[in-house]
């Protein structure tokens, strides 16, 4: 499935999913063939190797072997010491479909928003057995694989199984006291059993007995007319009426157990269903427990208990005569995080509720009679995680479906949004209130953003893209870019700082004389360089144009670093996408979100956002004012990386695949962005609204942000990386958080 074109310059690998399409054997060479390469086809080899799975998705390359036997450019007969330019190799990447190669395509282009999830719906046939499992319905019967008591299991029958068993046996008691209902008391009799332990078990639906041949030939012809209609808890078809006609011709539904049933006993197990189905669902892992209890409520507990059989799998048959509707044989599936309901990460969706909870509670509750300001907060913060992946989901939506120049401008426009909606309504209400606490969390923020994406980021995907690989190898050249660019915006970033510290007026709130000698040592307190003195000249004349203009140049390199490596250099990515596709795969795309479905979307998660963060910046006061930590500690942590977690998570899915290019571009990207977009665009924000924001840090944030960059940059000198040296990385940020913990807070707070 690969083949090569420009012998020892160009190789085109096909891309899979790496759980969902199992490897073919390749084709290994002969003896002569070998023996017939020379030193710079293994050269090229180790390059290619050198550039890791580049599976997106789950995708990663299928090299062949014996590529030995192709002949070599002349310039590499030599066996050079030095790699020459004529053996590298250029990844060619195959996607199911155009926009799937689109998206893999804008992963690798500086500037773009790297997203993992598929924006298309992927085959059905192409899934692996793992995969198909999680969106099955619990009625397949396989062989017995083993014992039934596990781990998962048990926690099931310790948070659902005993309690919903002594219900059932509480019903069928009550079923049995109205006496018309014990067919009914008979089945919860049954069910109690089963619910217990349900593994093991099956639920059959039996064929009708002879005096009601035409009900059951009228079940399945009403359940035929409703198949295709399925749901992601579900799973199977649904009848489309609860009521069929047939049934009330044979008065089912007339019957007085019937409507005993219906007003005593369903309705009490239906809610209790509905919460272990909630409860499970929130749990993720327990999804097949939400599962068997949607479907019990929705059609074991419909049908006549005469139909309705429980029997444990070693006393049947296989294949059995009757249907099976239930059949479960795990309560836990670990691989149900990668569970997604219409292109959505279960968790994402999970946590969408919280965000309506959150505003709920933040507009309504609004003199906290509910809950405190700190809770407030917190929920806030929670809320920024969703919706980060909504809009990166939507941002990748829309610019995989879309040309060159829109996806540049959506991901332009909002691939920071995150972070400045935040930044900007914290100082709105500084500037409201007169605080300059809020000026100096915001540059907290900023500060920590960066040290993270550059230590914490980048280093977490080492640790643990280490463990599965011994050695990573990743781009180095465009690795080489991100770090330049990061050399030009940290310098120009704290340029302002550093003319401060030169022509500024030390000043100091309250110094003491430790001698008793008016010549001797002072220990002064709370000392700042004056930049005000002689009503502000140094600042409004020296200062704040240098502020303007770095705050101009800097955009001016980010776009002459996308003109870099997008137009005129794009080859140093080494990424192409070829037009071949996979045997088996559709050609034509079906996209979880259209475009216009994935704009709404993203201007809907970015309103949502600003109204988040304005709930978490009314409600952080409190937290400043009261709490013991250091204001410059919560804006480099929480504050920071929060809005950054699904970027980490998308980082780490790529370590994993040995993709470690793209997890190092995720956090040298971000970095970027913040230094040469959004301080920029916080400095032409205060020109239109005077804030307290100005553009010198502290000596802390100066020293932290300088280090990061020249230790990441020695970090990635050689084009390799081990565990080790990702341990390094995460060390480093560690001891630098320790320093914000026990860091005074900032003067004026």
């Amino acid at each position: 499935m690969a083949t090569e074109s420009e012998p020892g310059r160009r190789r085109r690998c096909c891309t899979q999913d790496a759980l969902d399409i199992p490897k073919p054997p390749e084709p290994r060479p002969d003896g002569d063939a070998l023996r017939r390469g020379s030193l710079c086809d293994h050269r090229c080899a180790a390059i290619n190797n050198a550039q890791g799975d580049l599976g997106d998705l789950g995708y990663h390359q299928h090299r062949p072997r014996g590529h030995a036997a192709v002949s070599s450019p002349p310039c590499c007969q030599q066996h050079s010491e030095e790699v020459c330019e004529s053996c590298v190799v250029k990844t060619t990447l195959t996607a199911e479909n155009v926009v799937e190669a689109n998206k893999l395509s804008n992963n690798y282009k500086f500037g773009f928003k790297k997203w993992k999830s598929h924006v298309t719906a992927r085959p059905w046939e192409d899934r692996s057995e793992i995969v198909k499992e999680l969106y099955s319905d619990l009625n397949v019967i396989r062989g017995h694989g083993g014992s039934t008591v596990t781990f998962g299991n048990v926690l099931y029958l310790l948070l659902f199984g005993w309690w919903l068993s002594l219900l059932y046996v509480l019903v069928a008691a009550l079923m049995f006291v109205t006496v018309v209902g014990a067919p009914y008391g008979r089945l919860c009799w049954d069910l109690a059993g089963y619910f217990l332990w349900p593994f093991g078990k099956v639920i059959q639906k039996t064929e009708a007995p002879k005096s009601r041949r035409a009900l059951g030939a009228c079940e399945a012809t009403v359940e035929a007319s409703g198949t295709g209609e399925s749901s992601a808890l579900l799973g199977g078809p649904m009848p489309r009426r609860w009521r069929p006609r047939c049934w009330d011709d044979e008065g089912y539904w007339q019957r007085a157990g019937t409507v005993a049933w219906l007003c005593l006993g369903y309705p009490i197990l239906a809610l209790a269903h509905g919460l272990v189905c909630v409860a499970a669902w929130l749990l993720v892992f327990l999804i097949p427990v939400a599962k068997l209890s949607a479907r019990t409520a929705a059609r074991v507990l419909l049908l006549p208990p005469e139909r309705v059989h429980v029997r444990r799998l070693r006393m049947t048959e296989v294949p059995l005569d009757a249907e099976v509707i239930l059949c479960c044989y795990r309560a836990v599936n670990p691989y149900y995080y990668k569970y997604a309901v219409d292109g959505i990460n279960v968790f994402a969706v999970n946590l969408l509720p919280l965000v309506l909870v959150t505003l709920v509670l933040g507009y309504v509750d609004s003199h906290n009679l509910l809950t405190s300001s700190p809770v407030k907060f917190t929920l806030a913060l929670l809320s920024i995680m969703p919706l980060s992946y909504y809009i990166g989901m939507a941002i990748a939506s829309i610019s995989a479906q879309s040309n060159f120049a829109v996806g540049a401008v959506v991901n332009a426009t909002f691939g920071s949004i995150t972070e400045l909606t935040f930044y900007i309504t914290a100082l709105i209400k500084g500037s409201r209130e007169g605080n300059r606490c809020y000026a100096e969390i915001v540059k907290s923020a900023l500060t920590g953003t960066l040290v993270g994406c550059v230590l914490f980021v980048p280093g977490l995907c080492m640790v643990i893209g280490g463990i599965r690989h011994q050695e990573q190898r990743f781009n180095s050249r465009s690795a080489g870019v991100s770090s330049a660019l990061l050399f030009l915006s940290v310098g120009g970033v704290f340029a302002p700082t550093l003319f401060s510290k030169v022509y500024g007026k030390l000043v100091c709130g309250e110094c003491h004389n430790v001698t008793q000698n008016p010549l001797g040592h002072y220990l002064c307190h709370n000392c700042h360089f004056d930049l005000m003195e002689n009503n502000g000249t140094l600042y409004y004349s020296h200062v704040q144009p240098l502020v303007y203009t770095v705050s101009l140049l800097l955009p001016a390199a980010y776009l002459i670093g996308l003109f870099f490596t997008l137009k005129t250099h794009s080859h140093i990515y080494d990424i192409h996408i070829s037009d071949c596709h996979m045997p088996g795969h559709h050609h034509s795309a079906v996209v979880h979100w259209s475009r216009w479905r994935a704009l709404v979307i993203l201007l809907l998660s970015t309103l949502c956002m600003s109204a988040c963060a304005d709930l978490a910046t009314e409600h952080i006061s409190p937290i400043l004012t009261n709490s013991t930590i250091s204001q410059y500690f919560i804006g480099v942590t929480v504050l920071a990386m929060v809005p950054e977690l699904p970027e980490i998570v998308n980082g780490i899915q790529f370590a994993l695949q040995n993709n470690l290019s793209l997890s190092i571009e995720i956090g040298n990207c971000i970095a970027v962005q913040v230094c040469m977009l959004q301080i920029p665009i916080l400095v032409l924000f205060t020109i239109f609204y005077p804030t307290n924001f100005t553009l010198v840090f502290s000596d802390l944030h100066v020293y932290a942000s300088m280090f990061s960059v020249v230790l990441m940059n020695y970090i990635f000198m050689d084009g390799k990386c081990d565990y080790f040296q990702g341990t390094v990385l995460v060390m480093v940020y560690f001891i630098l958080l320790a320093v914000y913990f026990f860091a005074p807070s900032p003067s004026g707070c």
